[in-house]
C-alpha cells in the first residue's frame, strides 16, 4: 500500500479523497493555487505545496509542477480527482515514466476514451450501441452545416475533448449550427486545449443514464449499477440518483454488460463511467466514457456500501477486487443535488463572493455533505461554480427525495447567490417525484425562469402564523430595551400579515393561533437574531431560515423565499396610503449580469438591434454567456472592450 498520496485537485473532491486516504492510514499532500491557500483541503492534508497563481492554466493544470511537488514531498502516488488533469493521458504517462503511481486507469485507456471521436469508433468495434452521427474531423462551419443537414435536425455539437456541459450546443437549424460552431470550438480550446468538434443526432425526450464501472489490474471488470443523471441545465448535471426509476433489471444487465465489454476492450482498470442516452422505448446508445471518478459517485456508494475512492487506491496498489459481479447488490435509494454558486432568480447567473454564512445540514446515516468550503471561503471566478454536494438516502425513492427537501431547508448559505431554493422546488415537483424525467425537464418545466416554488394554502397559513409569532417576540424584546423616550405599547393580539399580494389576519390569544379564522397548532421557539428556526405546525416539523431587514421578515422554506410584513391592523390600513418609490429606469443600458470577462462585443455604435440579437459574450466560471437584446433599439455607445474584467451591473452598452 502507498505511504503518501498527493491529491492533484482542489475543493470538495480533494477533501473527499484526503478523508478516505486518512482513514486508510495513508499520508496526504495537497496542492493549491494562491486563491486556495486557506481552503479546507489544504488544512486537511498532512502537507501542502503551492502551485502558482489562481488561473488553472498556471496552477492545477501544470503537470510538471505537480510532478515536482511529488518529488519534493516523497509522494509515491497521485489521485487526480475529477476535472483538471484527471483525464489527461500525457499526465498519467508522465507519472508512470517517473515511477509514481497514477490512481486511475492506464494512459492507453485514457487516450482511447478521452477523444470522443475515436471512442465512438472503438465502441462500435466492441459491439456497443452508438448514436448516429459524423465521426471525423469537421473543417469549418459550412462543413458542419452540411453534416447536420445530412444527419437530420436536431443535432448536438460537442467539443471532442469536452465534458461537464462545456463545449456543447444543441442545434435545431442550419443557422443554429453556424452560430454555435465558433463558441463550441472556443470553449473546447479554453477548457480542454482542443478545438475539434463532432456532431451527432440528438435523441429527443432522452434520459441520461450512466453505468459505474470498477476494474482491477488483473483483468476483472464489473459494474455497480446505474445512475440517473437526466435533470440537467445547459447540459450540466443538477440532480443524480441511484438507481434509476426508469431502468428495469433487464435493461440494467444489458447496459452493464456493454459497459464492461467496452472497458475490457481498452484494458481498463480503476473506477470509470460509461454514459448512455436512453430513449422512451428503453433503447440506449453510448455517449462517452469518463475515465475518472464522477462528481456523482456518492449515490452509488450509498446504494452499494462501497467507498469508490478506497477501491481506486487498492486497485492502483495492485490488489484484486475483493468481490465479484454477483456480490454487487443495490439497496435503497440515494439522491444527490449540486449546490451551485448561481442565482436561479436572475436566470441562473453565476455568482462569486465570500460565504458570509455557511452551515450545511447535520450529517447522519441518511444525509451526507461533500464540500470543500467553510464559512468565510471565497467562491472565485476561476473555478467551477459548485459549492457542495448534498446526498440523501432512503429505503425507497420518495424517502430519499423527502430527505433532500428537509435537508435543503436546513442548509444555511449567505453571501452569494445559490440554487438551494431551486433544488428544493425540483424535489417537490410532481413530475420529478413521479420519475418522468428527460434531459429537457428543467427547460420544459421552467421556460420563463424560476420564481420560487409555489406555496399551497397550508404552507401560506403556516408562514403567516410563524411571521406573527416572530413579530410578537421581536416586539416584546423591543419593549425591554432601556433608554427609550417612552414606553412602547404591548404587542397586539391581532396582526395583519402581508405577503404574496394578500393580507392574512392572524390572532394570537391564550396559546391559540388563528389564521383567517382557522386554528393552527404551532410550536415555535425563537430568539431574536436566530437564523434557523425549527417549528412544528399541527405536529409536522418545518425548518424556517429567518432574516429581518427594513421592517420585513424573509422566511425561506420549501424552495422559496417569502418577504413578509407584519403590522397591527390600524397600521396596515394606513400603510395602504403610502406612495411607493419607483425604481430608476435602466432600460437604456446593457448591464453585466455577473462578474466575468468580456469575450466579444457583437455590435457597433450606431447599429440598430432587434429583440433576441446577440450583443455581447461574457465568460464566467468557464462558461460563455451570450447577452441578447430584450427590445429593438440603436446602440449609442460601447463602454467596454474584449478582454476586460467586469463586475456585476457594469455598463457594457448604452442605447439611444
Amino acid at each position: 500500500m502507498f505511504k503518501k498520496i498527493l491529491v492533484a485537485n482542489r475543493g470538495e473532491i480533494a477533501a473527499r479523497v484526503i478523508r478516505t486516504a486518512r482513514r486508510m492510514g495513508i499520508a496526504t499532500v495537497a496542492v493549491y493555487s494562491d486563491a486556495d491557500a486557506r481552503s479546507p483541503h489544504v488544512e486537511l492534508a498532512d502537507e501542502a505545496v503551492r502551485l502558482g497563481p489562481p488561473p488553472a492554466s498556471e496552477s492545477y493544470l501544470l503537470a510538471d509542477a505537480i510532478l515536482k511537488a511529488c518529488r519534493k514531498t516523497g509522494a509515491d502516488a497521485v489521485h487526480p480527482g475529477y476535472g483538471f488533469l484527471s483525464e489527461r493521458e500525457s499526465f498519467a504517462r508522465l507519472l508512470r515514466e517517473s515511477d509514481i503511481t497514477f490512481i486511475g486507469p492506464p494512459p492507453e485507456a485514457i487516450a482511447a476514451m478521452g477523444d470522443k471521436i475515436e471512442s465512438k469508433k472503438l465502441a462500435r468495434e466492441a459491439g456497443v450501441s452508438v448514436v448516429p452521427g459524423f465521426i471525423g474531423e469537421i473543417e469549418n462551419a459550412a462543413h458542419a452545416v452540411a453534416i447536420a443537414e445530412e444527419i437530420g435536425f436536431p443535432v448536438m455539437m460537442k467539443a471532442s475533448a469536452g465534458g461537464g456541459g462545456k463545449g456543447m450546443r444543441l442545434a435545431f437549424s442550419a443557422q443554429d449550427v453556424r452560430d454555435s460552431f465558433d463558441p463550441v470550438r472556443r470553449e473546447g480550446l479554453s477548457s480542454f486545449g482542443d478545438d475539434r468538434i463532432f456532431i451527432e443526432k440528438f435523441v429527443e425526450n432522452p434520459r441520461h443514464i450512466e453505468i459505474q464501472l470498477l476494474g482491477d489490474r488483473h483483468g476483472n471488470v464489473l459494474h455497480l449499477g446505474e445512475r440517473e443523471c437526466s435533470v440537467q441545465r445547459r447540459h450540466q448535471k443538477v440532480i443524480e440518483e441511484a438507481p434509476s426509476p426508469f431502468v428495469t433489471p433487464r435493461m440494467r444487465t444489458a447496459m452493464g454488460e456493454q459497459a464492461v465489454q467496452l472497458a475490457k476492450a481498452v484494458g481498463y482498470h480503476s473506477a470509470g463511467t460509461v454514459e448512455f442516452i436512453a430513449g422512451a422505448d428503453r433503447s440506449f446508445y453510448f455517449l462517452e466514457m469518463n475515465t475518472r471518478l464522477q462528481v456523482e459517485h456518492p449515490v452509488t456508494e450509498f446504494v452499494t456500501g462501497l467507498d469508490l475512492v478506497e477501491q481506486m487506491i487498492r486497485v492502483a496498489a495492485g490488489e484484486r477486487l475483493a468481490f465479484a459481479q454477483e456480490n454487487v447488490t443495490l439497496k435503497g435509494w440515494a439522491v444527490e443535488t449540486r449546490i451551485y454558486a448561481e442565482d436561479p432568480y436572475r436566470g441562473f447567473l453565476p455568482s462569486i463572493g465570500r460565504l458570509s454564512r455557511y452551515r450545511p445540514p447535520e450529517a447522519s446515516g441518511t444525509v451526507r455533505v461533500d464540500d470543500g468550503v467553510v464559512e468565510g471561503s471565497e467562491i472565485s471566478m476561476f473555478y467551477d461554480p459548485m459549492i457542495a454536494k448534498l446526498i440523501t438516502y432512503g429505503e425507497d425513492r420518495l424517502s430519499a427525495v423527502d430527505a433532500q427537501v428537509r435537508a435543503l431547508d436546513r442548509f444555511e448559505l449567505e453571501g452569494i447567490g445559490h440554487n438551494i431554493d431551486f433544488l428544493s422546488a425540483l424535489m417537490q415537483h410532481e413530475r420529478f417525484r413521479e420519475g418522468r424525467l428527460t434531459t429537457g425537464f428543467i427547460a420544459e418545466e421552467y421556460p420563463g425562469g424560476f420564481a420560487g416554488a409555489p406555496a399551497g394554502e397550508a404552507l401560506i397559513a403556516r408562514l403567516a402564523a410563524a411571521a406573527a409569532l416572530l413579530q410578537r417576540v421581536e416586539t416584546a424584546r423591543a419593549r425591554r430595551l432601556d433608554g427609550r423616550l417612552g414606553p412602547l405599547p404591548a404587542a397586539p393580539a391581532e396582526w395583519i400579515v402581508r405577503f404574496g399580494g394578500a393580507d392574512h389576519r392572524v390572532e394570537l390569544e391564550n396559546g391559540t393561533v388563528l389564521v383567517d379564522g382557522e386554528a393552527i397548532e404551532v410550536e415555535l421557539d425563537f430568539i431574536p437574531g436566530q437564523r434557523l428556526v425549527e417549528a412544528r405546525f399541527d405536529g409536522e416539523p418545518l425548518a424556517l431560515r429567518v432574516a429581518r431587514e427594513r421592517g420585513r421578515w424573509t422566511l425561506t422554506t420549501r424552495g422559496a423565499s417569502h418577504s413578509i410584513t407584519v403590522l397591527p391592523p390600524l397600521v396596515a390600513e394606513l400603510s395602504r396610503h403610502m406612495i411607493e418609490r419607483a425604481p430608476p429606469d435602466l432600460s437604456r443600458f446593457l448591464l453585466c449580469p455577473m462578474p466575468g470577462v468580456v469575450t466579444a462585443i457583437h455590435v457597433r455604435p450606431g447599429e440598430a438591434v432587434e429583440p433576441g440579437q446577440a450583443l455581447a459574450t461574457i465568460e464566467a466560471m468557464k462558461m460563455e454567456n451570450v447577452l441578447r437584446a430584450e427590445k429593438a433599439g440603436t446602440v449609442s455607445q460601447v463602454c467596454v472592450k474584449p478582454g476586460e474584467s467586469l463586475m456585476v451591473e457594469a455598463v457594457i452598452l448604452e442605447f439611444e
